[in-house]
């Protein structure tokens, strides 16, 4: 890294300006060339930290590294955390701690660059546009090395990295891990129904079988946003939020007041699709809109009706996603189920600074191995999508050119 160039740590977001974060690329809205994601905004983040969701007391004490000139002006960021556990992250490293503590090690605390609570790839290694992008990437990459080092911890994780990221850490020493996650891709689709004429004839009754049936008893679909996300809304969506957060994690990780911040701050970003019966709202999901892509982040119930998780989650995602001219749905973590409607199977990767030789070579060896794994079971899985394959599977019906229907979906812009 140049001599004009140096790492400041930051703990809390209310001590980095705003609008100095806001213009690294990534962050900046539709500024440029840069790929706006929502969940690097300071917005996002910001929130997060002052709603009480993202914080110490959580496990999530900031160590955000910022990388500066010699007159103090912002060049580079990365978002990162001194964390005692390994919750909310998604990519799962519960095996190594026990491991490495049952050797006599102590794996927490650990550093760990992430989003709090959301397995969504996207910039890591921020930059400020028009600044010199890869001597910004490798400093960030070497400086958060250098805070574990410090900080005398087991490690340093980078999670959700994009691939041209990751080519970044691991010149600077990181290994790499792979995972799998399930999108959809936009081939540029005019309708739902263009779309549907694309899967294998079988596969494409079974989904217009699926969603008639999750709108039956009466159920309508409302898509809010921007002024829609009242707080009136909010709580609703919050009731749905700790009924089913509940009984999948135990304790939901959102507070209530984290939804009043990005409904304050980014509520253009936020897309709700909320589920209606008998004049009341009875399920949604929160989704966050990107320049190019929707991405799906949780879901809740106080209902339940057949097929309606799927409804609100993917169909609906693949509906908005079509209507807006984005390039891609991320629907969140695993989820084999969202293969038969026409999410494919992605390669997700993450990257892992481990300090300890014995450790590092311990899972450097089990990431080659896990390589392999995922590798094989992505290219089964691209072999079992519900695609068309060849000339032999004709179209026999014809598709839909509204996209929606029997299905109603009504509009709040």
């Amino acid at each position: 890294m140049a001599d004009s160039l140096e790492i400041r740590i930051e703990t809390s977001f209310s001590d980095i300006p705003r609008d100095e974060w806001n213009r690294l690329a990534g962050a900046a809205r539709r500024e440029g060339d840069a790929e706006y994601n929502p969940f690097i905004s300071h917005a996002f983040l910001s929130s997060l930290e002052q709603s009480g969701s993202a914080t110490a007391r959580t496990g999530w004490l900031g160590q955000h590294l910022l990388l500066k000139d010699r007159e103090g002006a912002l060049l580079g960021a990365l978002p990162a955390y001194l964390k005692n556990n390994s919750q909310g992250e998604y990519v799962f490293d519960h095996g190594w701690a026990d491991a490495f503590e049952r050797a006599g090690g102590r794996y927490y605390p650990k550093l760990q660059s992430s989003i709090p609570f959301t397995p969504a790839t996207g910039p890591r290694l921020l930059h400020r546009i028009g600044s010199n992008a890869d001597e910004v990437r490798r400093g960030l990459a070497e400086g958060l090395k250098e805070l574990a080092r410090q900080h005398s911890i087991s490690s340093a994780h980078v999670t959700f990295v994009p691939e041209g990221e990751m080519r970044v850490f691991e010149a600077a020493g990181y290994l790499h891990r792979t995972d799998q996650q399930f999108h959809f891709l936009n081939e540029g689709y005019a309708s739902h129904g263009e779309f549907l004429a694309t899967l294998a004839s079988r596969k494409r009754k079974a989904l217009k079988k699926e969603r008639r049936a999750a709108l039956e008893h009466g159920i309508t679909i409302d898509w809010l946003t921007g002024k829609d996300l009242t707080e009136s809304i909010w709580d609703q969506f919050f009731a749905f939020y700790m009924d089913t957060g509940s009984r999948k994690w135990g304790r939901p990780y959102l507070t209530r007041q984290f939804y009043s911040l990005i409904g304050e701050r980014m509520a253009e970003d936020v897309l709700l699709v909320m589920a209606k019966r008998n004049g009341r709202y009875i399920a949604g999901a929160i989704n966050f809109i990107g320049s190019d892509t929707l991405f799906g982040r949780h879901w809740g119930c106080v209902e339940d009706h057949p097929f309606l998780h799927f409804e609100v989650c993917y169909h609906q995602a693949i509906d908005f996603a079509i209507a807006r001219g984005l390039k891609r749905v991320e629907a969140g973590a695993q989820g084999e189920h969202k293969l038969a409607r026409g999410y494919r199977p992605i390669t997700t990767h993450s990257a892992h600074f481990i300090l300890h030789p014995g450790l590092r070579r311990a899972v450097a060896d089990y990431l080659e191995r896990e390589r392999l794994d995922v590798e094989a079971m992505g290219e089964y899985l691209n072999d079992h999508t519900p695609f068309r394959k060849g000339d032999d599977d004709r179209i026999d019906e014809e598709p839909d050119p509204s996209g929606l229907g029997e299905h109603t979906t009504r509009r709040h812009q």
